[in-house]
């Protein structure tokens, strides 16, 4: 164990070049903050934070993070202005840069062949002073640079376990480990393999205070346990420097679960392939549907210019919309799938492409010429006062299906995609040869196989 871990700490630690290199950069990048912050006259003062200023990033993996705390007193809309006139400056000094928007608006350059984010934000000394998400950060950051003692190289380990078992990342999209929550695990157990040995103990516990704000702040803290028990979430890890907030409120059941099998997996029988996971064999899903018996309906269309973080969200929600409105028309869906390469798509596992429709279909009067010819045409037959009246099967193909429910509003979708879906082609049991690899791991579910 300890040659697989020291081998493979030996691959993802930054080397000594590495190190010097970002340093520079970092300092080169304060320099220029610095030198437009006093152009401004502002009272600013520039913070790393993240994992570079942390020290925990992996090789290879050095995005700055640089935040622009203003003084508490800042009137909000005045920090989102100056900001962002702030951060656009730096970013023009840098070289490239395009702004880019979460809670209020920041920077994103590139410099020197790193990415800079330059993050306006509170400068802010509690969690009474918080006001918006992102002024925790400069907090997080002190937090860990005190109780981290030397566990750098433990986080990495952690990090890397993560990312190749694909967990790492609170994105909405991913909703998994945090950069954070991965040093606060970590600081709380010690160690790479204590994290690991911990995963049931973690999940039975439940609630990991490291700051003691349950006796410190019983009231707040408590408060943030029973919101979070109530949203069903796997774990509550309070946050060291706010008593609100539970670290691990972006981590769903799904990811924390393939932590768990992982887990239990690596304890067994450790490899590499756990850090550095290896391609999934690729199939024909042509024949998955064969043995399968099922069929795959595939809505694509082009790709809208969001962020992914804005994106892929908007896709789930449209997959899981055009599910439920299937399956009240009749429609089995088995599994959803979503993303994009060079369109976007949905795909749609399902039981059938047709159904049978029963139409009851008025005729003449039953005494006339036209109702003899209704009388002998029709199979099914019978009287309602003076009318005929017959039964029809009809076959029903789902693309107009679907066609007719998009029409009729009948589906929930993105209110970012709607527009694009509307006009989607509608493919049945082909795709184009772009994304004939994600359907065979959609059909094979090899995509999210955990013994994969």
């Amino acid at each position: 164990m300890k040659e697989l871990l020291d081998q493979v700490l030996k691959e993802i630690k930054p080397s000594k070049e590495e190190r010097e290199l970002v340093e520079k950069i970092k300092g080169e990048v304060e320099g220029i903050a610095r030198e437009i912050i006093a152009a401004f006259g502002y009272d600013v003062e520039p913070y790393f934070v993240g994992s570079l200023a942390k020290d925990t990033y992996l090789a290879g993996d050095h995005d700055i993070d640089l935040f622009l705390a203003f003084p508490p007193e800042t009137p909000l809309e005045e920090l989102r202005e100056r900001g962002l006139g702030l951060a656009k400056a730096i970013g023009e000094k840098l070289g490239k840069y395009e702004v880019a928007y979460a809670e209020h608006p920041y920077v994103r350059a590139l410099y020197r062949g790193f990415k800079v984010d330059l993050v306006p934000c509170y400068n802010v000394r509690d969690w009474r002073e918080v006001k918006t998400a992102v002024d925790r950060s400069i907090l997080h950051t002190k937090w860990i640079l005190k109780h981290l003692n030397s566990k750098n190289d433990e986080v990495r380990l952690l990090k890397k376990f993560f990312k190749g078992i694909n967990v790492y990342g609170s994105e909405i999209y991913i909703k998994g480990f945090s950069g954070y929550l991965t040093e606060l695990l970590i600081i709380k157990y010690g160690s790479f393999l204590k994290v690991l040995e911990n995963h049931d103990f973690m999940l039975r516990q439940k609630i990991i205070d490291l700051e003691g704000w349950l006796k410190k702040e019983p009231e707040v803290a408590m408060k943030t346990v029973k919101r979070e028990a109530d949203a069903d979430v796997p774990l509550i890890v309070i946050d060291p420097v706010d008593p609100r907030r539970n670290v691990a409120s972006a981590l769903s059941w799904e990811k924390f679960g393939i932590f768990y099998f992982k887990a239990k997996q690596f304890l067994e029988k450790p490899t590499r392939e756990f850090f550095f996971p290896e391609h999934k064999q690729i199939g024909d899903y042509k024949k998955v549907l064969r043995e399968k018996g099922t069929k795959l309906v595939t809505l694509l269309f082009k790709k809208p210019d969001l962020i992914d973080d804005l994106l892929l969200p908007q896709l789930e929600k449209s997959a899981k919309g055009f599910m439920k409105a299937l399956e009240l028309q009749g429609f089995r869906v088995f599994e959803t799938h979503w993303g994009y390469k060079d369109k976007a798509f949905i795909m749609l596992e399902v039981d059938r492409v047709e159904r049978s429709r029963i139409e009851i279909k008025p005729g003449p009067e039953f005494f006339t010429e036209r109702g003899l010819r209704f009388y002998s045409k029709n199979q099914k037959v019978w009287i309602r006062g003076k009318r005929l009246y017959s039964e029809k099967v009809v076959k029903e193909g789902i693309v107009d299906v679907i066609r007719e429910l998009l029409e009729k509003n009948q589906v929930s979708l993105g209110k970012q995609v709607k527009e694009y879906i509307m006009r989607a082609d509608i493919l049945i049991n082909f795709v184009p040869p772009e994304l004939s690899d994600e359907a065979y791991l959609f059909l094979s579910r090899e995509k999210w196989n955990l013994k994969g």
